[in-house]
């Protein structure tokens, strides 16, 4: 009989972290994060991180394990999350799979196995002079189901997703191992009219929180504006503004719009997985 991990998904905004929690302390379990961005260090209000008073004594995994000047990848993810689960199994916890990264889950739910490309260097400066705009038109030819799950305004994952397809002269259809665990996978979204509400509400109190000054130490800290614009959503917006290329009040509005796209496309990514149970999101 094989050992049961939750998997709690879906759209931003949607209470995800909360609910991880509440039946993490019902039933004695252990959180496992899987979010592209909270794995860096210094990626706290941006990312929306959870603090250790939210997690309320529930130990979370997967959280500041990488220096945010260098990419993780979803490889590394996948190695260092497997890991996590068979530890808090060996401890009799139940693993909770928490996070809106459809790219990390699937890593973890489907062991999928990803193509082993290393760096193309005279490729990626090629590329790299290239704008997002002609790096998603070259994708979307080269891997059309790709390009519409893809963040089409980060340009380091545009470049890594093209590198693959021109490295290995085609679209590598993913292979993927019979999975260890008996997932169970709980969906939360919410109706479009309060999903923008939310995504408004919390922006602003991010902004309040201190999001712009997170930025600026990011960047005394070393990070290049061209990294932190890499780091997507709230970083590329808020490094634009301090850079001014926009107001601040542009910025809260592009940063909006932004978001609610994001969440469409991971709506777009999680409605392909027929094993998911959709339920309404909350706080």
């Amino acid at each position: 009989m094989k050992q049961k991990v939750i998997v709690i998904l879906g759209q931003t905004a949607t209470g995800k972290s909360d609910l991880a929690v509440r039946i993490a302390r019902k039933i004695g379990g252990e959180v496992v994060s899987a979010d592209s961005r909270q794995v860096y260090r210094g990626l706290n209000i941006g990312s929306g991180k959870i603090t250790k008073k939210e997690m309320r004594g529930i130990p979370h995994h997967l959280l500041d394990v990488a220096n945010p000047k260098r990419k993780f990848t979803v490889a590394q993810y996948q190695k260092l999350a497997n890991k996590a689960i068979r530890e808090i199994l060996s401890r009799g916890k139940t693993p909770i799979v928490c996070g809106g990264t459809g790219m990390y889950i699937d890593a973890i739910t489907k062991g999928v196995i990803f193509p082993n490309v290393a760096p193309n260097p005279a490729l990626r400066k090629k590329l790299e002079k290239k704008k997002v705009t002609e790096l998603f038109i070259m994708l979307k030819k080269l891997d059309p189901v790709r390009a519409r799950n893809i963040d089409a305004k980060n340009k380091v994952r545009l470049v890594r997703a093209i590198e693959i397809a021109e490295t290995l002269g085609k679209i590598p259809p993913l292979s993927v191992r019979k999975p260890e665990y008996e997932f169970q996978k709980i969906g939360l979204r919410l109706p479009p009219e309060k999903l923008k509400r939310k995504i408004e509400a919390r922006l602003f109190k991010r902004v309040k929180m201190g999001m712009i000054s997170e930025v600026k130490k990011l960047r005394e800290s070393g990070l290049s504006w061209k990294r932190l614009e890499e780091l997507g959503l709230e970083y590329r917006y808020t490094a634009w503004y301090l850079q001014k290329k926009m107001s601040k009040e542009e910025m809260l509005k592009a940063l909006k719009n932004e978001i609610y796209h994001f969440a469409k496309r991971q709506t777009q990514w999680f409605k392909r997985d027929k094993e998911i149970r959709w339920r309404k999101g909350g706080r």
